[in-house]
């Protein structure tokens, strides 16, 4: 595949966003939803954040208590040989796992694409039960005049996927959970197909380690059902491990064009796609045996989690599949490829 890198890239960093607080620093600023709003691309960039802290021998990271509304701040010692450390975004103890951060949503607006005005404070941040560790890795679609965001959800009670609706990115209707524990990578198809709205989500088997991506239907986007196992990561492939869903899916003269992400034994994230029937999505038509886009630059090796390439939302405009996509869980980048090139690829 010809990729075609920003030579700006990395468009966004940690260093582009405002803390949401004086007590924050941004750690990272990554995995954005994208659309068009009126005359602007509108980017609905995950922010990282955590306490800023001056002390060697401790971790701080942050938490809402939802029984006082607010954010607050907890202590680990890096001498209590009981608490592990040895992943950059987990803290494991006796009584339970945090994350290192806490996340919220951020809007960013450009009329070129590439130089984007970002909001000093937050569109959507952690307001439940639900959201206590953190919302996170947003996807967009616009359905029948709505803009329609699923989002990730991280507590005590797992890994969930929540959805969120605006006309005008101003205001905001929250509409709970749409799949619960454990499930992420959920995404929108961007209109009905014959009358039911479709959605390919990412649930969790711990008990067989699988982690597929699978397709559901609703009549009305709060109710979901008729899941079905759509595709599973494939042995000795750079989607070996564990898959999921990209950016919402969008419409091609052959079907339905998905971009999903994979990951191999090494925790290596890839970008490939996938093409799915026009009618009946839930038929693989084809699918690409090696990456579109794969972690090659220093700012996608070398990061907080590195060797990480993972899009949250695209535009397919003129032939060109324009990607958003987070670089090492660290910063935002952007890149072109062909349209037609990813047809052949997939041997359409």
């Amino acid at each position: 595949m010809n990729v075609f890198r920003s030579p700006h890239n990395p468009i966004i960093g940690p260093e582009d966003v405002k803390p949401s607080g004086d007590e924050f620093e941004v750690i990272g600023v990554f995995n954005a939803g994208v659309t068009r709003f009126e005359d602007q691309i509108i980017l609905l960039l995950r922010v990282a954040e955590r306490p800023i802290n001056t002390n060697p021998d401790v971790v701080l990271t942050a938490i809402y208590k939802d029984d006082k509304e607010e954010f607050v701040v907890i202590k680990f010692s890096k001498n209590n040989p009981e608490i592990g450390f040895y992943d950059p975004r987990l803290i494991k103890t006796p009584t339970g796992t945090y994350l290192t951060s806490i996340s919220h949503l951020r809007l960013a607006r450009s009329k070129d694409g590439i130089n984007f005005e970002i909001d000093d404070v937050p569109a959507i941040s952690p307001a439940n039960d639900y959201e206590t560790f953190s919302v996170e890795d947003p996807r967009t679609s616009l359905i029948d005049g709505i803009y329609y965001i699923s989002y990730v959800a991280v507590s005590p009670h797992g890994v969930i996927t929540c959805l969120i609706s605006t006309k005008d990115f101003i205001s905001y209707q929250r509409h709970g959970v749409i799949f619960c524990p454990e499930n992420r990578d959920a995404v929108l198809f961007p209109e009905k197909v014959d009358g039911k709205f479709y959605a390919l989500h990412r649930p969790l088997s711990p008990l067989f380690n699988k982690k597929d991506i699978w397709i559901a239907e609703s009549p009305d986007l709060h109710c979901w059902g008729n899941h079905r196992c759509l595709m599973g990561p494939r042995p000795g492939h750079w989607d070996e491990a564990k898959i999921g869903a990209g950016a919402p899916p969008f419409k091609t003269d052959f079907g339905w064009l998905e971009i999903y992400h994979g990951v191999d034994r090494f925790n290596r994230y890839c970008i490939g796609a996938v093409m799915l029937d026009i009618a009946e999505p839930w038929k693989i038509i084809a699918r690409t045996n090696k990456p579109i886009l794969e972690p090659q630059a220093d700012y996608e090796c070398d990061g907080f989690f590195g060797n990480v390439v993972f899009s949250c939302g695209l535009l397919c405009e003129d032939d060109k599949v324009r990607i958003y996509y987070g670089a090492a869980d660290t910063v935002i980048c952007y890149a072109e490829l062909s349209l037609k090139e990813i047809l052949e690829t997939l041997d359409l």
